[in-house]
């Protein structure tokens, strides 16, 4: 029986976590991942990848749900084993803070964090602007350290690594079964969907280790998140900005915002500016479709879009991805497979 093809394309947080599933659960498939760009050049590398997520409009919550269930208990594991310092995975304790009480004080994920509570009218008191709180432990990804473990572990369960940018699905129809689209951004020219667009986010890193408990602003604009190396704060959310250069305003907003939630901040030492652009849709795009190409109907797995919420779902939809993955490999004709 000849090992079924399969390739994945995209490098970043996603597209590894997707590979490494596949490659790990069907041995008797040969995997290879294409990409463009590696860490340390990959969206997902400047990623602040603390676990919280927004909800999505048109998903049911229950799929939701289980893709940050899967996700958190997959990293929650890895930063309590011996591989944490190695990937980048720690366990992040603090607060996220609301001008006004908003309407869902419980969000879905409440229960799947750990030890998540309202904040008392003390723990506020720090917070003159903000009128509300919730207090819990979550996990931190640092994608610059975990994209390289990760890579490490998918060459170890036989994935192979090319680098190469990808321009069209046609290119990859004669030397693949299937094809798992994991290419972010890179989707609005290789799957022709004009649903997904860049938004900007620019952070900058600082060197503060008095810093040890994260403050997130609930409109998900400004915060402050104790990392293993340095303490990452931001940060801007521009839609359709595709700039990819430094804003010197930015950094001046970022400052000020982060100084007023934590006022030690203006005492830390700037030691990176960063900007990167979040493959961002109104729904993630997680599903399978069959697709003519020369010739051939090749299956092709989506699993993109997931805007600020990459690390958050990545293992959560890269689990979904494996399913379909196996879905297509159940309806391939015997011929395919012989």
């Amino acid at each position: 029986m000849k090992r079924v093809r399969v390739v994945v394309v995209g490098a970043g947080v996603v597209g590894f976590s997707t590979a490494v599933c596949i490659a790990e659960a069907l041995p008797f498939c040969s995997v290879t991942l294409l990409a463009e760009r590696f860490s340390p050049d990959t969206t997902s590398d400047g990623a602040a990848g603390i676990v919280v997520a927004a909800k999505f409009p048109d998903i049911p919550l229950e799929r939701q749900k289980r893709w940050f269930k899967n996700s958190f208990d997959h990293l929650l594991a890895i930063a309590q084993s011996q591989h944490s310092p190695e990937a980048g995975v720690m366990l992040s304790s603090g607060w996220q803070v609301f001008k006004d009480v908003p309407d869902e004080k419980k969000p879905y994920w409440s229960e799947l964090v750990i030890g998540f509570r309202y904040m008392t009218d003390s723990e506020l008191k720090r917070f003159p602007d903000h009128k509300f709180g919730q207090a819990f432990t979550t996990v931190k990804c640092e994608c610059s350290s975990y994209l390289p473990w990760l890579e490490k572990r998918f060459r170890k369960a036989g994935g192979q690594v090319e680098q190469r940018k990808v321009n069209s699905l046609q290119e990859l129809s004669s030397s693949y079964d299937i094809i798992v689209n994991c290419s972010g951004l890179g989707s609005k020219l290789l799957a022709g969907d004009n649903q997904v667009h860049p938004v900007r986010g620019q952070v900058l890193k600082v060197e503060a280790p008095w810093l040890h408990h994260f403050i997130r602003d609930g409109d998900g604009k400004t915060y402050i998140y104790p990392g293993i190396r340095c303490v990452t704060i931001g940060g801007t959310r521009q839609e359709g900005d595709w700039r990819l250069q430094v804003d010197g305003g930015d950094t001046r907003g970022i400052l000020e915002r982060c100084s007023a939630l934590e006022p030690s901040i203006s005492k830390a030492k700037v030691l990176s500016e960063w900007v990167g652009l979040r493959p961002s849709r109104r729904n993630p795009r997680v599903e399978r479709e069959v697709v003519q190409l020369q010739g051939r109907r090749v299956p092709v797995v989506h699993n993109y879009g997931h805007g600020s919420w990459g690390v958050t779902l990545a293992w959560g939809t890269a689990l979904d991805a494996l399913g379909l993955v196996r879905q297509c490999l159940h309806e391939m004709p015997l011929q395919a497979k012989l």
